[in-house]
Order: C-alpha cells, then structure tokens, then sequence
C-alpha cells in the first residue's frame, strides 16, 4: 500500500497555472524541476542541473501502479523502489522530492490509446505519446523549466528558433520520441546528457555514490514489461479477441490467427503458419479480422509513399516544398532518403527513393537532416 505521507505523493491539479507565458522564470539561474525516473540518467541529470540552478526539485511521475495492471511486483518500472531510489537521490542532492500523482491522465491519455490503435490493427508508440502528453505537458504545467534524462540536444539559432538534435551517444539517442516538442516548450527544457555517452553517465554515478549507478535499464514499454502486448490488452480489457484468418494475397486461408492484437505489420516471428518461404505480416483488417500475408519480395509488403497527420515541425514552421531529407518510421531504423510534401498545415505526403517496407500505422514518421531533427508526424493508412 503506497502511503502518500511516506513517499510525498501529490495528486496533480489541472488547476495549476500554465507557467508557459511567464517570461520572468525563465531567466537563468531560475527554479528547475527534475523528471526522476529513479534510474540512472534521471539522477545524473539532476546532479548536473543542481551544478546550474540554485533551486531545483526532483518530481517522480506516478503513472500507474504495477499491481493495478496486473504486472509482478518484481519489475522495477514505475515501482514503489524506482521512487524510493529517486527520493534517496534528491535526499544525498539536498533538493526536495515529491511524486506527482499522473495515473489518472496517464490511463486517459496513453494506455487507452494503445488499446484502441492495437484494437483497429495498427502499431502505437505510448514513448511518444508519454512525452507528449505526460513529461512535457503536465510537468510543464508545474514549473517554468524541466529538465529529463533524454538523450537528445537542444540548440537555439542566430533567429531565436530552438532546434532539436541527436545526442552525442547515437545508440541511446532518443530524438526519434522528442519530434513533437513545440518551440514553447523546447525554450523551457534541458536535456543535461545530450553531450554525453551512457558509459560516462555511470561512471559519474560511481563518482557520486549513486545507488542505481549500475541499475539495468528498461528496455520494453513501461506497463507491458515482459513485451506481451496482446496479453496485457486482454487483461486491462477482460475482453475477447477473436480468432481468424491468416490469408495470402489472393485471400487463400493459410491459417488462423489468435486476435489481431497479437500482430503488427511486418512481423515475421510467432505467425505459426509453415511455409515454404518466409512469410510477413503486410495487412492486418480489423473489420473483416484477417491478416494478409506475404511472402518477401512481394509488392504489397513495399511502398514508395506513405502519408502523416498530426503534423510537427521544429526545424520550420512550414516544410519547402518538395523538401529532401531522410526519415525513420520505426525507432531503431537508420534514415531513409526521401522527398516530403506537406500538403496542409497537419498532414504530409513522404516519397522513398527506393521501395520500403510497409511501416505500421500508428507509428511515428520522423525527419532528419543529419543530426537535426525537422519534424514529424503519425503514420496512417
């Protein structure tokens, strides 16, 4: 049982002022709110911003309770330990901590989201929509500036613009997940390791003492630890996802599947279906519930266009036209050639020079131009 007085939980007020026209805090030196995660990178950067700002706060987002979700107790994630290891770390800092009770927003705003778009056959990205929804909306509502663990840099120009960059340490950069920070918002946040490597992060750690200086990492997504996202949905839903077809492109029943919640475009692994040629997920229809299978080299598991609402874009306010670039739409994908047309102010038309696979829907099209991040969108059908 959480105890509110023992971990200083506050259940966040939506009537807390929007401190984003405040221009007064802004000024350097100011007060500083830390995401703590409880990990290592979380601490790290609160030991670098004490080093800037005389007033700082630790703040732990409380999104979920492990058990709620029905997810072992033993995974550290969003656990009473990742707390208690966040308030340990502002106890040796000398700055106050206090855990923000966002579970509430967090289930309206994420886990729904992930449900429904899993639900029609798509693939979601609960990373960018925390960001957006969680780390960067309501931690900026309780405090002029944030900073957070990310690596990533952010850079102002000669015309006052603010530009996203890659981190230093390429394998943990996470600019991918930072493509729908606003101008606003990337005047009032501070990510302290983007010039960093994560090996140098912990050996710092080692330096301070840290208790998590050798803490693991999260890999998977925060509330489906173990990966098994059909699993969690059927749990969180208590519903039934009914079995169906595995059919080929000429609609030819291969075999059956157990739910579309258990498949994303592209999966090759887990399909259960012997073939003579390995076999791809290129469609999943949720209103007939089959699943279009596709042997490789076949054309439907390729395109040359694909398209993006939801537009944002940091590096401009409107793309040029016909504008060149390289773009990701998965996370750990290297960037692929490409001409983007923005065609209104919310969606964009992306051209590959050469045919990709077909990315899943729902996932993020994000613009690079090297190391600057330009923007991007959601992918849809």
């Amino acid at each position: 049982m959480i105890r509110n007085e023992e971990l200083g939980i506050r259940n966040f007020a939506s009537s807390i002022p929007d401190c984003s026209d405040n221009s007064s805090l802004l000024t350097p030196h100011s007060s500083l709110l830390i995401a703590m995660s409880g990990g290592v990178d979380s601490s790290v950067s609160a030991f670098l911003m004490t080093q800037k700002y005389k007033s700082c706060k630790g703040a732990t987002m409380l999104l979920f309770l492990n058990e709620a979700l029905g997810i072992s107790s033993r995974h550290p994630c969003c656990s009473l330990d990742n707390i208690r290891d966040a308030k340990k770390i502002c106890e040796l800092l000398g700055i106050e901590h206090e855990v923000l009770n966002f579970m509430a927003d967090f289930e309206d705003r994420v886990i729904k989201k992930f449900v429904s778009v899993y639900e029609t056959g798509g693939t979601p990205n609960p990373c960018i929509d925390c960001n957006r929804f969680m780390k960067f909306d309501m931690l900026l509502r309780d405090s002029p500036r944030v900073a957070t663990g990310h690596y990533a840099k952010i850079k102002r120009d000669s015309s006052g613009r603010y530009l996203l960059y890659k981190a230093k340490d390429l394998a943990r950069d996470q600019s991918y997940v930072l493509y729908m920070l606003t101008q606003e918002q990337l005047s009032r946040v501070e990510f302290p390791l983007g010039d960093m490597k994560k090996s140098e992060v912990r050996d710092l750690a080692e330096e301070l003492n840290f208790i998590n200086a050798r803490k693991h990492d999260s890999q998977d997504i925060c509330f489906v630890p173990d990966g098994d996202y059909g699993k969690f949905i059927e749990s969180y839903t208590g519903k039934e996802y009914p079995a169906g077809n595995f059919v080929d492109t000429s609609g030819k029943i291969l075999g059956t599947h157990k739910g579309i919640i258990h498949y994303t475009a592209g999966q090759r692994r887990g399909l259960g279906v012997a073939a003579k040629s390995r076999l791809y997920v290129s469609k999943i229809d949720g209103a007939s519930n089959t699943i279009t299978l596709a042997s490789e080299g076949e054309e439907i598991l390729y395109c040359n266009r694909l398209r993006a609402t939801g537009v944002n874009l940091i590096a401009f306010d409107k793309l040029p036209p016909n504008f060149r670039a390289s773009v990701k739409t998965r996370y750990r994908q290297k960037e692929i050639p490409a001409v983007i047309n923005q065609v209104a102010d919310d969606e964009m038309i992306i051209e590959f020079q050469t045919p990709q696979k077909v990315p899943a829907y729902g996932q993020a099209a994000v613009i690079y131009d090297g190391d600057l991040i330009i923007g991007g969108g959601t992918i849809t059908r």
